[in-house]
């Protein structure tokens, strides 16, 4: 569910629910991510989900049946958790469960989330989810890489910042987005700055031209060059 378009002018929200809120402090208030929440292009709610737990002690977890190592997120508080955050909006947005078994994160799936005006966000831990939150309740689910880390915070947060870079205004220069890496299924080119001659190892001389006809043909050849020696695959290379 990456379709559901938002009005011309309204900001994205990111609802996140998770049992670490205080992991997200640094992460909303530096950076590209703080400066769009300040000019309100983009809001973040963070949920704790104890908040949502009816046992005494605020407990969101239990012994997996069958038995097995770990803990499994229950899915009352979960439920709860988003039919509140969500209300009539169920059904309409993206649910997203943070999780090493999702589709890997990419651009598209980055660019495509952009276009909604509301996104929940679930994070992950212990050993997981209780299976019925991802068969009746999410919509989605997101890897950022074939790894397990020890909760979907940073992922959703490495989520966040990815779809972030195409909502309109939060980048200072919206064309960066359209020439980072992937943007065109290929990596970027490289980069170069002052000085020109650093220990002597020399910039380019195109690039010191001012022709921007070559420039732009240079770029394109050392894009494709790089991603061919690191990432062949891109181009359907094995």
């Amino acid at each position: 569910m990456e379709n559901t378009q938002k009005s011309i002018g309204s900001q994205i929200k990111f609802d996140v629910i998770t049992i670490f809120p205080e992991m997200f402090t640094d992460f909303s208030g530096s950076g590209v991510f703080a400066r769009a929440k300040s000019s309100k292009i983009i809001d973040l709610k963070i949920h704790d989900l104890r908040d949502y737990s009816n046992d005494k002690h605020r407990k969101v977890d239990d012994y997996p049946f069958g038995g097995g190592p770990g803990m499994v997120l229950k899915p009352e508080p979960v439920f709860d958790a988003v039919e509140s955050i969500v209300g009539d909006e169920l059904g309409n947005i993206p649910i997203v469960l943070m999780s090493p078994q999702g589709r890997p994160l990419d651009n598209k799936i980055a660019s495509g989330y952009s276009s909604n005006s509301h996104i929940v966000l679930i994070c992950g831990r212990y050993e997981g989810f209780d299976e019925r939150i991802r068969t009746h309740l999410a919509t989605d689910e997101v890897s950022i890489g074939d790894y397990v880390i020890s909760g979907g915070e940073l992922a959703s947060m490495v989520l966040m910042d990815a779809v972030s870079r195409f909502v309109p205004g939060v980048l200072g220069d919206e064309e960066s987005a359209k020439n980072d890496s992937f943007s065109n299924g290929l990596l970027e080119h490289p980069h170069y700055t002052r000085p020109a001659d650093f220990r002597g190892m020399k910039v380019p001389e195109v690039l010191i031209s001012g022709n921007h006809k070559e420039i732009n043909r240079w770029r394109e050849n050392e894009s494709v060059k790089r991603t061919v020696s690191r990432r062949p695959d891109l181009l359907g290379y094995s």
